[in-house]
């Protein structure tokens, strides 16, 4: 019968000290603590290395390697050399191998805080590679594109079919709540201000024609934005930690035509349509406070509406929704594709894919609006 593990501390030197390890280090016998080392570390101020010497130990477990552990942990804190060479090569390994994880790139520590220049270059560096990383998604989407027109895409179109279902259909419940809640706040807004100068019926020519020239693309791009694009992200992203994307490589699929093509194709489609009945649904919003509170006539409300609403400004409406169709699916596209290989990653590409889509949504927005003011429709 082995005797239980002991230990004995000997220092050599002014800056050195040796562990010596013997007797049976497993489970279920008495071992002694990593503190006991701990004490004297910190007893000796000018302590640089400790030495482990192991030679004497007779049978060994995952007693000994949790004493080890311990201890490593103990010298880091008081940035004190580990020397564990006189281990048997078993334990050096499993020690290698407990303590060798990799560090996250994002990681980021309180101590190692970098300067206000670093940081700046560091976010600079980012956008540029965000940048980059956009342009090739982007030519990989013209070029998904331009196959789609020669008849040479790999997607299935039993795919296409359920996306557009779920891009149609299934969001026109919160699209006519929300146009026509907008319809209606842009009447009451209007019907505030005109009523001081008698000009009650100049809210039809206000719904409409922000409804339809605009208004109704934005708020459906929105929409789309936190509700498609978010869970285009997520699938994609979901995806991506299942390792079937690299499946699909692997098979020599395009993720880009048999992932991403179908849905930018349905959000295409379906976003001037969807435009189309959130006019609908404003100028509606907008008619319930015109007929109800102001007192307008019905037929008198809709005649208004027809005369000041052209068909310029219904085709700039309808072709912004197509613009803005493009942009979420491409954002939740993107992110999904660039998703990381955790469950976090997936919550944060879906979160980058909403905000990406809405800041896309709103540049688009105001360049549209500027090239029409210059060519004066």
């Amino acid at each position: 019968m082995t005797a239980p593990g002991e230990l004995v501390l000997e220092p050599v030197g002014a800056d050195t000290l040796r562990v010596i390890l013997t007797g049976d280090w497993q489970l279920g016998s008495a071992l002694p603590e990593a503190e006991k080392v701990q004490q004297k570390l910190v007893s000796r101020p000018g302590l640089r290395q400790v030495v482990l010497d192991g030679r004497e130990i007779s049978h060994w477990d995952s007693g000994l390697l949790t004493f080890l552990m311990n201890l490593q942990k103990c010298c880091a804190r008081e940035n004190i050399r580990l020397d564990t060479e006189g281990l048997p090569a078993g334990a050096r390994r499993l020690l290698g191998l407990a303590t060798a994880v990799p560090e996250k790139k994002d990681a980021h520590h309180a101590e190692e805080r970098a300067s206000f220049l670093a940081s700046l270059g560091d976010q600079a560096v980012a956008l540029w590679s965000g940048a980059a990383d956009l342009l090739a998604f982007l030519g990989d989407a013209v070029v998904a594109v331009a196959r789609l027109l020669v008849g040479k895409a790999q997607y299935r179109r039993a795919d296409l079919w359920l996306i557009l279902q779920a891009v149609s259909a299934q969001a026109v419940p919160i699209v006519s709540l929300i146009s026509f809640l907008v319809g209606l706040i842009l009447a009451f807004i209007g019907a505030i201000q005109l009523q001081l100068f008698g000009a009650q019926i100049y809210v039809a020519d206000l719904v409409g024609i922000a409804m339809v020239r605009l208004m109704a693309a934005i708020m459906t791009g929105i929409v789309m934005a936190g509700r498609t694009g978010g869970a285009f992200a997520a699938q994609l992203g979901t995806m991506q930690v299942n390792q079937e994307i690299d499946a699909l490589r692997t098979l020599g699929i395009s993720p880009m035509e048999f992932l991403v093509l179908p849905r930018m194709l349905a959000l295409a489609l379906m976003m001037p349509l969807l435009c189309l009945y959130a006019n609908l649904m404003g100028i509606l919003g907008g008619m319930v406070v015109g007929v109800w509170l102001l007192h307008i006539d019905f037929m008198q409300y809709y005649h208004e509406t027809a005369q000041a609403v052209g068909l310029w400004n219904l085709g700039i409406g309808l072709f912004s929704g197509f613009i803005f169709g493009i942009i979420v699916a491409l954002s939740g596209c993107m992110r999904g594709m660039q998703c990381g290989r955790s469950a976090s990653a997936v919550g944060d590409a879906a979160t980058s894919a909403v905000v990406t889509a809405i800041v896309g949504i709103i540049l688009s927005t105001a360049l549209i609006t500027i090239v029409c003011n210059i060519l004066g429709i």
